[in-house]
Order: structure tokens, then C-alpha cells, then sequence
């Protein structure tokens, strides 16, 4: 599975970094050890998955975690998750 992960503001791309995991965790397992990876590249907190991003990432394997799913401040406008190959 790999998974792209973007920080986005103002329609401008920041940052961006592509996390591969070939284990046979289950699919939630390797989203959230992605998460937790990129986070720590970016220097981010560990954002929240509200309601509304589970059932965007169910849809589409690709979700948006704006301010609401952060507790801390952020300097961007949202980081983006995307599964790219499953």
C-alpha cells in the first residue's frame, strides 16, 4: 500500500512525502501507522478523524483533516491523505 500525504495552503502544495507499507496488517492498521509516520515528518500532531473524514475516506481513499480535526493550531489549510495503490 502507498499512501500520499500533502500539506496544502492557498491552493499551493508545501509539503509532501509518500509512505509505502507492504506488511499484512489489516488496511486501517497501515493508514493509521502512515498517519503517524507523515505526522512526525511534517512536525505535526496526530489529527482527528471526525465522522465526516471517515466517510470521505471510505468513498474515495483520500481524505482532508482541516483545523477541526486538529487540537493544535495549524499553519496550513488542510493535509490531505490519499491511498495512490492499494
Amino acid at each position: 500500500m502507498r499512501i500520499w500525504f500533502k500539506v496544502i495552503r492557498d491552493n499551493h502544495l508545501l509539503n509532501d512525502t509518500v509512505i509505502e507499507d507492504n506488511s499484512d496488517d489489516t488496511r486501517t492498521h497501515k493508514v493509521f501507522r502512515a498517519l503517524e509516520k507523515a505526522c512526525y515528518l511534517f512536525d505535526l500532531g496526530k489529527p482527528i478523524w471526525l465522522d465526516a473524514t471517515i466517510a470521505e475516506f471510505k468513498r474515495h481513499a483520500k481524505a482532508r483533516f482541516f483545523q477541526d480535526n486538529f487540537v493544535e493550531t495549524i499553519d496550513f489549510d488542510f493535509l490531505e491523505i490519499h491511498v495512490i495503490e492499494e
